[in-house]
């Protein structure tokens, strides 16, 4: 199983939850993509990063849209030759997506050309950068790189030293941090590296788990660090993904709260904010409420 097929299978188990307002979700979604065959950003115009979360909460729950036109959106953006290696994963992850469900497929040459400028973000010390030349690598490029080879199905070169490459950003407080010049752990980032290390055979480890659980709020959502001023949707779906593959789920009482947490968070839009002072909708955070209800 991929990083990116785990997640859909979870979000896919939304709809036990969200019961009739399924179609409400599925209304959004579809009313997001946009006529270039995008899905739309907070601003209303497509874009390649929104379309990856379109596009896979619509497969997750099985439910149909233009496939052509998100096709067309797609081969505008050539072999990626312009695009930072945030966007060049978005344009795998999203053909991986939408070749799954259509007929639509990517050219070979576009995959070669996007694997070579992938690998091309391999650092120094074995991890993933931003930038194609860097020392240390970070634990958002390196699971974007992973997501990104899965996608591209090519296997990842020295698996070993991206291991070595991601253990050197824990944090004394138990957590992971983007890079190595960052002090604490935040949630994101400690269960980006949980699901690395499972998904490449390394057994996590139960006091990072432990560190996870202690991000829940009282409120019942997990906040993104300890000086965070409220919870967020980002940091409840990621840890409780990150804790189902470290095999801990919530307790009855934990779970109840979590749940009225995201609750909280519905639109009858068909969409979930990102906090309860976030008024904006939009396809990332539609994704990430199913992630959430998935695994509660």
């Amino acid at each position: 199983m991929s990083l990116s097929s785990s997640m859909r299978e979870a979000a896919g188990r939304a709809p036990q939850v969200l019961d009739d307002s399924t179609e409400l979700v599925v209304k959004f979604l579809q009313q997001r993509q946009q006529q270039d065959g995008g899905f739309a950003n907070r601003a209303g115009s497509g874009d390649l990063y929104y379309t990856v979360f379109g596009l896979e909460s619509l497969r997750a729950i099985n439910a149909p849209f233009d496939h052509e036109r998100a096709a067309e959106y797609l081969r505008s953006f050539g072999s990626g030759e312009s695009l930072d290696i945030v966007h060049l994963c978005c344009l795998a992850r999203c053909w991986s997506s939408l070749s799954a469900v259509a007929s639509c497929k990517m050219e070979v040459a576009v995959a070669e050309r996007l694997r070579e400028q992938l690998l091309n973000h391999r650092s120094k010390d074995g991890g993933f950068s931003v930038e194609t030349i860097d020392e240390t690598g970070s634990i958002y490029a390196a699971f974007l790189a992973l997501g990104g080879c899965q996608d591209l199905e090519i296997p990842l070169p020295d698996a070993d030293r991206l291991l070595t490459s991601i253990a050197a950003l824990q944090t004394e407080d138990g957590g992971f941090a983007n890079d190595a010049h960052l002090p604490i752990g935040t949630t994101p980032v400690t269960a980006a590296a949980v699901t690395l290390m499972h998904e490449l055979g390394r057994p996590v480890e139960q006091n990072v788990c432990r560190w996870l659980l202690d991000r829940q709020h009282p409120t019942g959502g997990f906040f993104a660090h300890p000086a965070a001023p409220q919870p967020d949707l980002l940091s409840t779906a990621t840890a409780l993904h990150a804790l189902s593959l470290g095999g801990k789920t919530l307790d009855d009482d934990a779970r109840e709260r979590c749940l009225d947490f995201v609750d909280e968070l519905w639109s009858s839009q068909g969409c979930f904010r990102g906090t309860v002072d976030d008024d904006a909708l939009d396809v990332e955070y539609g994704w990430y409420g199913l992630l959430a209800l998935g695994h509660l």
